[in-house]
């Protein structure tokens, strides 16, 4: 995966739809949780992925309110794409990543009711 062509492809979204994007990956993310959930040996994979939804639900909430110290598109693509020393965890992500990407559709008429 090119990540680089990733923050491109992200940073061109409308908020709105960088928004919905995120919370996409925190769905996709909580579903692989829940497949992990019953095996004691995934701890630690479940606290990184309860982590990175907490971090990601952040951003979201930032974005939307158009805090101006949220971190760049940039650094949360790389966040969420870059290499890791636990496989499994970098897995986990990029499949997530993957399953959003390929089914996520921007919609150029959405806007938000309070959008100036």
């Amino acid at each position: 995966m090119n990540i680089q062509s990733e923050i491109d492809y992200f940073s061109d979204l409308a908020l709105i739809d960088k928004a919905r994007f995120v919370m996409r990956i925190i769905c996709e993310l909580a579903e692989e949780a829940k497949t992990g959930a019953s095996d004691a040996s995934e701890a630690p994979n479940l606290k990184f992925i309860a982590e990175m939804c907490q971090r990601l639900a952040r951003f979201s909430y930032q974005m939307l309110s158009e805090d101006t110290s949220r971190p760049p598109d940039d650094v949360v693509i790389r966040m969420l794409l870059g290499t890791r020393a636990d496989k499994n965890t970098e897995r986990i992500v990029q499949s997530a990543y993957r399953r959003v990407l390929t089914t996520f559709e921007s919609f150029d008429t959405t806007v938000l009711l309070n959008s100036h």
